[in-house]
Formats: structure tokens, sequence, C-alpha cells
């Protein structure tokens, strides 16, 4: 992975991601960070190494874990520009066989066909599940149910960055090995 890339990423996320002070999150906790991921993950320049960097890891966790991988998606919004960004790299780095993207609803469509699950998902699919932020794990774990409803196996979760405050543990618990870009750690020294 370039250090320069990671480096770069880095910044943006510090400079348009990142708040100190008091806030309350959407597991209800309170925390003296708030991190906006979504700022950095629509940003052009932010979106483009987040795609080199997202692949990077993800070739790196499938080789390490010996998985094989189908598709690529999590619970939108936050997930939404990571898996597609991650899934058009790959689809410049092995265009015979790119991830396919899909985004899990909140609640299943209330209409149409009822979907939860929307875009290039199918039953069976080996996901890698993706979130931005995971603080407790709760929207990732929510997500993990959905895929798993619909058919699918989750692989291993794919996160821009762990708040390191219990997210990891919660989801590798279900058996689901967490890869995380960055974390509060290492985000902030």
């Amino acid at each position: 992975m370039s250090d320069t890339a990671r480096a770069e990423l880095k910044e943006i996320l510090l400079e348009k991601s990142v708040r100190t002070g008091e806030f309350t999150l959407a597991s209800g906790k309170k925390s003296d960070l708030y991190i906006d991921c979504r700022v950095t993950t629509l940003d052009a320049g932010g979106a483009i190494l987040l795609g080199e960097i997202g692949w990077e890891s993800v070739t790196q966790a499938i080789a390490d874990q010996g998985v094989e991988v189908d598709a690529i998606g999590g619970m939108t919004m936050g997930a939404d520009p990571i898996s597609l960004v991650v899934g058009m790299e790959s689809a410049r780095r092995q265009p015979a066989s790119p991830l396919r993207v899909f985004t899990v609803r909140k609640e299943p469509k209330g209409h149409g066909r009822g979907r939860q699950i929307e875009g290039n998902f199918r039953d069976g699919d080996r996901v890698i599940v993706v979130d931005d932020v995971i603080t407790t794990g709760g929207s990732t774990l929510k997500a993990i149910d959905a895929i798993e409803a619909g058919g699918g196996k989750v692989v291993f979760a794919l996160v821009l960055v762990d708040r390191e405050e219990g997210g990891r543990k919660a989801i590798e618990a279900r058996g689901i090995p967490v890869v995380s870009i960055f974390s509060r750690s290492t985000l902030l020294g």
C-alpha cells in the first residue's frame, strides 16, 4: 500500500471529517470525537485514494484469509461510496472478475419488490460488508443480518475508521474478521 496515498487520505480525513468537542453518536453514546467520513468519501480526491487503498486492503485480506469474494456492500449511506470506489478499483485492476457492488437499505423497500438489498447481489454471494465508521458495530451487524437473510455469506468487514470503542469486538464475535484502514489511534496518533 502506498504510504503516500495513505498519508494523503489521512490528511483529507483529518481536515474534512474529524471533529472534536461534545457529540451524541448514532449509538446514543456521548463522545469527544465525531467522524463524518461522508465528507471525505464523497470528495473526488478522497474517493480516488480510498478506492486504491481500499482495494489493496481487500486483496491483502483475501490473500491472508484464503477466501474468495463475489461482492461488496453495506448499510446505506455510509458504505455506499466506499463500496463503489473499491468495486471500481477492482474492475480497473482485475477486469475479468470485478467485485459486484450492492447496498443495504435500513428497512425493506415498502413498494415494488420490497427488497432490503439493492444492486448487484445474489443469493450465495461471498461478501465483504463495508462501513465508514464503527463504534459499537451496530449498523455493520444490521447489514450483516440483512446480507445473511438474503442468502449471502460475509467473509470479512472493511471499515474506513474503527473508533476502537467495541465495534470490532462485536463484529468479530460473530466470526467475521474486521479490516480497518484507519483506527482512532492511527488517525489521531
